[in-house]
């Protein structure tokens, strides 16, 4: 019998929406497993390297768009493309997704992501955090929508905000640290689970990872 719960990485975007519909099945592994989920959000492509957009095939982003609304369909959750989108785009002249210079969004929810980790409830947080975003709540930045779901997670948003003031360069490197480490794993791309130096990139990977942690001895709690 183990004598420490078995650890996986997970990095990880709020503006992934592959994100999001792996989320619930990682936060269900850490109540029916003996299973830590270290959470570890990172900024999303769109950010950390924009010029990404310049260079994807012409389909790209209608199969992308198709692909994610039938997946969210096939694992029973709900869908809307987010209003408003975590990352700012715009589309030029030439049909490219250019990231915008001001982010009034990602940085906000990527730091309250590393701090949730650290107050211990970082994957709850994702959970309910990109549930609003992803799952059809319009102004999801707006009111109450945010307290509420921190306080879902067992975290208090006011707080958060208040360390965000203080730590948020402490935390910027926090996140740095978390895209260094996702490097390193072996993929670029979110979510990516890491487990003994193997990255299991998407959510169509979860239940390799899962074979893969019961293969050596995942123990039900």
């Amino acid at each position: 019998m183990q004598s420490q719960p078995m650890t996986i990485e997970v990095f990880w975007s709020f503006r992934s929406p592959w994100s999001y519909l792996a989320t619930p099945r990682l936060r269900d592994w850490q109540t029916q497993y003996d299973l830590t989920v270290n959470f570890r959000p990172v900024y999303p492509i769109a950010v950390r390297a924009p010029e990404f957009f310049h260079r994807v095939q012409p389909q790209w982003f209608s199969y992308f768009r198709t692909d994610v609304f039938r997946v969210a369909e096939f694992l029973g959750l709900p869908f809307v493309w987010p209003r408003p989108d975590p990352v700012v785009q715009i589309v030029d002249e030439h049909g490219r997704r250019q990231t915008g210079e001001v982010q009034p969004y990602i940085h906000r929810l990527t730091r309250l992501g590393a701090l949730a980790e650290e107050l211990g409830a970082g994957i709850a947080f994702a959970d309910e955090v990109s549930a609003l975003i992803w799952g059809g709540t319009e102004g999801w930045d707006q009111g109450e929508h945010l307290a509420q779901a921190a306080h879902r997670a067992g975290l208090d948003l006011e707080g958060m905000d208040q360390s965000l003031i203080s730590e948020a360069d402490r935390l910027d490197t926090v996140i740095t640290a978390n895209q260094v480490a996702h490097e390193q794993a072996g993929h670029w791309g979110v979510p990516t689970c890491a487990y003994k130096g193997e990255p299991y990139f998407g959510q169509d990977r979860l239940d390799v990872l899962l074979w893969r942690l019961q293969k050596d001895g995942l123990a039900s709690r």
